[in-house]
């Protein structure tokens, strides 16, 4: 009976699919055939057989911007710090945002061809639905295989993701037509076997209460005006339960908390230890205090559910810095449009004055392993990308910093180089693309954060701990200026050469690749950050 219901189903899909060819003709979207059909014969990754008909299949379609190159301007100005005016979120929804009608096309469509649940973000940027592999096939002309990949059963496109033509000019890209890469987070436990500098008396873990003594913010008051938030997935009651332990212990009152699910609420729970890291680091980091913390909570961590995540915390807009300690090979996210629709959504951010902090990877400066490339999102241009350092304190008092060997950092291979790096000349290996890190905080898991998992202190480095650092020392900075700079990428690259007071320049050490070098380089990018003399300078200069 399975068999002929089967049999049945793709006779229709392919009706279906026949009969939208005939009628108008299909264009493509930013989403790729997986790299996988061109390694089909390989022992790593086989194709065994299409995608049955009724598979579940949950998409996200992202939907181009209006009037981009009048946005790619005001966002370009905001970067060449030639401008700090920013958009408000009804300005943009008047300017930028899909239209009504244009979200009602692309949801009658996918009505048309079978989807169901179909929900539409706020912003209209994006448009999730539950299908299966036949509607996708039907909606999409997409062909959808499994295959065994290193022992893991996936499954993945094998055709590109097309539209019809009607649609071209509004739909950017199809996700959620393959499981084969993912985002990972980027942290790494005390005692794991790493790259990292064997521990020393001055290699210590810390209370990430220490931070700010050690990187010169405790002088600054507390982000008390400011919200951040944290990208995360699963389950956080956990995570919720630990931050107010870790507040209790701080001396903190407890900070507002705010869980804003970007689709289906999820019982996962492997993410404990990282939305624990980024939490209770941020609000350390931050001086105990923030006007609130939201949690954007993906589903899964699969590429439609991670932008999904991304999305929601643009389109609600609230929080002034984003922490993102996640990331995969940027080549993977390039393939099935996720940098497509994640630099949009990234730069949706830059025109809103919100700031997405970033890890740049715990893999050196191979994230692809074999193949050239680094972490994505860090390379994109609309974020800072934040590598990681080994700290070497005496107590709470600052030392120095060398190169954490995990440290993501290297030219990117598939995003330009911005305007704010060519112009102030740092860029040496490939002047053309975008270079990462910008800025480097402690990272080594044996000078990592001891952070409360499950109501006990866990070590954990990785730039997952350098990301979150940053989020709360800009956090504090922001609140003290009425949360009005900008993305502070532009005035970093202008300012910090000639003004070696404002970060501590890191000289030794590798990240595989690339050695760490005076001002700027490929493995720490500027080094980290002298909090308070920063904080002073942005007084001083209105170029911040």
């Amino acid at each position: 009976m399975f068999a002929k219901q089967h049999a049945i189903a793709l006779i229709v899909a392919g009706v279906f699919a026949a009969g939208a060819q005939a009628g108008e003709a299909w264009v493509n979207t930013a989403t790729q055939a997986h790299p996988l059909v061109s390694t089909l014969t390989s022992a790593a990754a086989k194709s065994v057989g299409e995608l049955a008909a009724g598979q579940s299949v949950h998409v996200a379609v992202t939907l181009k911007l209006r009037n981009k190159a009048q946005l790619d301007a005001l966002t370009d100005s905001l970067l060449a710090g030639t401008s700090h005016k920013t958009l408000s979120h009804a300005d943009f929804m008047a300017q930028y945002a899909p239209t009504p009608a244009q979200v009602q096309k692309v949801v009658a469509h996918l009505q048309k061809n079978g989807f169901r649940n179909i929900k539409v973000a706020p912003n209209r940027m994006l448009i999730t639905a539950d299908g299966s592999a036949a509607t996708a096939k039907t909606a999409f002309n997409a062909t959808l295989h499994h295959f065994n990949v290193n022992g893991r059963t996936a499954f993945a496109n094998v055709t590109a993701a097309q539209v019809p033509q009607s649609l071209g000019d509004t739909v950017l890209a199809v996700h959620g037509l393959q499981n084969v890469h993912t985002f990972h987070t980027t942290l790494q436990k005390s005692g794991v076997k790493t790259l990292a500098s064997a521990k020393t008396n001055s290699v210590t873990g810390h209370n990430p209460t220490d931070f700010p003594l050690i990187y010169n913010a405790s002088s600054l008051p507390a982000a008390s005006n400011t919200t951040v938030g944290i990208i995360s997935e699963g389950d956080l009651t956990q995570t919720l339960q630990d931050l107010q332990q870790f507040e209790d212990s701080a001396g903190y009152s407890y900070v507002q908390t705010n869980v804003i699910n970007a689709g289906d609420a999820s019982s996962d729970t492997d993410g404990v230890g990282e939305w624990n890291l980024d939490s209770q680091d941020i609000l350390a980091a931050a001086g105990g205090a923030l006007q609130q913390m939201n949690f954007y909570v993906a589903t899964s961590m699969t590429n439609a559910d991670i932008t999904a995540a991304y999305n929601s915390a643009v389109s609600d807009g609230s929080a002034k810095v984003i922490n993102v300690s996640l990331g995969e090979c940027e080549r993977d996210a390039q393939s099935d449009g996720t940098v497509a629709s994640d630099d949009q959504i990234f730069q949706t951010a830059v025109a809103q004055g919100q700031t997405f902090s970033v890890s740049t990877g715990d893999s050196g400066s191979a994230e692809c392993g074999s193949t050239s490339g680094q972490s994505y999102p860090a390379t994109s241009p609309y974020v800072i990308a934040i590598g990681g350092t080994t700290l070497s304190t005496s107590g709470t008092k600052y030392s120095s910093e060398s190169v954490w060997n995990g440290g993501g950092g290297g030219p990117s291979v598939i995003e330009a180089a911005p305007s704010w790096q060519t112009k102030a000349g740092v860029l040496t290996t490939s002047k053309t693309k975008r270079g990462v890190p910008d800025v480097s905080f402690d990272a080594d898991p044996n000078s990592g954060a001891l952070v409360v998992v499950n109501g006990s202190n866990q070590q954990i480095g990785g730039t997952s701990l350098a990301a979150p650092l940053f989020t709360g020392f800009w956090a504090r900075i922001q609140s003290a200026h009425g949360n009005s700079l900008v993305s502070p990428n532009p005035a970093i690259y202008q300012y910090f050469k000639a003004n070696p007071s404002l970060y501590h320049d890191v000289t030794s050490g590798n990240n595989g690749g690339y050695k760490a070098t005076a001002s700027w380089d490929y493995a720490t990018g500027w080094g980290s950050l002298n909090v308070a003399n920063l904080n002073t300078f942005i007084n001083s200069h209105s170029g911040f």
